[in-house]
């Protein structure tokens, strides 16, 4: 799983290195999140992203990743995402 964030946004990709593709993907663009979220670049709004992907790499079968922080800190919005995707079950 990749994450880039954003002064307003923060987005996650679940990559299939192998393959190539992207498997699934999650933003706080994503129109499932859009009613939910009023700023996009806070860290509840982080958890809610990291929820989701969970959700749909679990509906694509993949139960452990790898998590590339992509450079930042694991800090704050990284770290919301990345907790919010392990409650919601995946493994790192």
């Amino acid at each position: 799983m990749n994450v880039f964030r954003s002064s307003k946004h923060i987005y996650a990709q679940l990559i299939d290195d192998v393959k190539g593709v992207t498997v699934a993907s999650a933003s706080t663009m994503d129109k499932e999140l859009r009613g939910d979220i009023k700023n996009g670049g806070n860290v509840e709004s982080a958890r809610k992203v990291g929820e989701l992907i969970a959700k749909r790499a679990k509906e694509q079968g993949y139960e452990t990743i790898v998590f590339d922080r992509g450079g930042y800190l694991y800090h704050g919005r990284i770290q919301a995402l990345a907790d919010a995707a392990r409650e919601a079950g995946l493994e790192f």
